[in-house]
């Protein structure tokens, strides 16, 4: 099997339409059946064998650190990219990811929105992995099925070229997948840059792949989401 990657696991967002808990609580530290969200996907990743991860944070930021600590707790190393202290604010996501490349210091990695729900991933895509790493591609999502806020969902499967746009049905991309830092080390360290543009390039060049995952999935986004990802069995 080939080694395990480190991971970048999303933190910096400030969680609008889950006010007034985020004006006192970072999202992914709001707690779901039990513990923080972020600390499900710190199981899952150290259950895979994964023993290095980057957690970016802006918002409440010095909560993290607090909460989580160096990660020893899980069997992990866990560092900080303060994105709040060192530029006042989120970077967005490819901004982010940016800035987090020299902590990450891995050609491929794992990156994990902190704000979804998905107790069953098991980050172990060994086949996918291998692809990654060998081939041209610069990464590799997991897409859930549509949620009834996202009915359109954001991308199809083309068995042949990977992820695509036209082919149906369009699935809704679960904010994890592989990434080559290839696609970011463009990108000056402190930068404002949503994801989206690069992921447009990429697919117009046929040089990013996916696969369907079918568990337990919620974007904790609101108040609702949230509750019902607690309540569920």
């Amino acid at each position: 099997m080939p080694q395990a990657l480190p991971a970048l696991i999303l933190c910096a967002g400030r969680g609008e339409r889950l006010r007034p808990w985020t004006d006192r609580t970072p999202k992914p530290l709001l707690e779901v059946r039990g513990k923080p969200l972020v600390a499900w996907h710190l199981e899952a990743l150290a259950r895979a064998g994964v023993r290095r991860v980057v957690i970016n944070t802006a918002w409440l930021e010095e909560q993290f650190p607090a909460c989580l600590g160096d990660g020893s707790r899980w069997g992990l190393s866990i560092e900080y990219s303060f994105e709040g202290r060192d530029h006042g604010g989120a970077l967005e996501t490819a901004g982010g990811i940016a800035k987090a490349l020299p902590r990450l210091a891995s050609d491929a990695f794992w990156v994990i929105s902190g704000d979804v729900f998905v107790p069953g991933f098991a980050f172990e895509a060994h086949d996918a992995q291998r692809l990654l790493v060998a081939g041209d591609r610069l990464a590799h999502l997991w897409l859930v099925p549509n949620a009834p806020h996202h009915a359109t969902g954001d991308f199809g499967i083309d068995e042949v070229h990977g992820l695509a746009t036209t082919t149906s049905p369009r699935r809704t991309w679960s904010s994890i997948g592989l990434f080559r830092a290839a696609m970011f080390g463009a990108i000056p360290p402190g930068t404002h840059m949503k994801l989206r543009p690069l992921l447009d390039a990429a697919l117009a060049a046929r040089r990013l792949g996916a696969e369907r995952w079918d568990g337990v999935w919620t974007d904790v986004g609101t108040v609702e989401r949230w509750r019902a990802a607690d309540a569920a069995a």
